[in-house]
């Protein structure tokens, strides 16, 4: 990562540069890829008043810059600020990149789903429905029973959707 940290309208001693740089690289641990980073330092004096800002720049690859601009009295606290602030930002940047890498690993396990089974993942078959008219309960454990399935969906006359399946003991049950 390029890091670049420069000072307006006062000088940076090394103790400062050493500070935001070790700061800036703790921004690694969220394993994007940080190309480049800019922070900088100014003195601002309104009213009498001392403050100064930080400006943190940070260009990640495939991705639009992020720009933070912090003011503070202290100049330690304003740095401490910025790169918080873009800690927060690039944490739900990788939970974006992280929950949607897992969601493409769950569609991948999906379009294996009625191929051979893999180790720890159930066989799972799908099937289409015959929702076109109305049955009878009767009608339908008909069906089950000239079938090998082991449960039957149907709708029944009231329009609700039912489901008869076989019992262990050689009944039927029905939802």
């Amino acid at each position: 990562m390029n890091t670049s940290i420069t000072g307006k309208q006062f000088e940076l001693t090394e103790a400062i540069k050493d500070y935001a740089n070790n700061a800036i690289d703790a921004l690694s641990k969220y394993g994007l890829d940080i190309i480049s980073s800019r922070l900088v330092l100014s003195a601002d004096e309104k009213n009498g008043k001392k403050g100064f800002n930080a400006e943190l720049a940070l260009n990640l690859a495939h991705k639009n810059t992020i720009v933070i601009k912090q003011k503070d009295k202290d100049l330690y606290a304003a740095i401490d600020l910025t790169l918080e602030r873009a800690s927060k930002v690039l944490r739900r940047e990788h939970d974006k990149v992280t929950t949607l890498k897992g969601k493409a690993d769950e569609k991948d396990a999906r379009s294996l789903i009625g191929s051979e089974p893999i180790d720890g993942i159930d066989e799972i078959v799908p099937t289409e429905l015959e929702l076109y008219k109305p049955q009878e309960i009767e009608e339908a454990l008909e069906k089950l029973k000239n079938s090998d399935m082991q449960f039957y969906v149907f709708n029944d006359i009231d329009a609700k959707m039912r489901v008869i399946y076989k019992r262990t003991d050689g009944k039927f049950g029905l939802f």
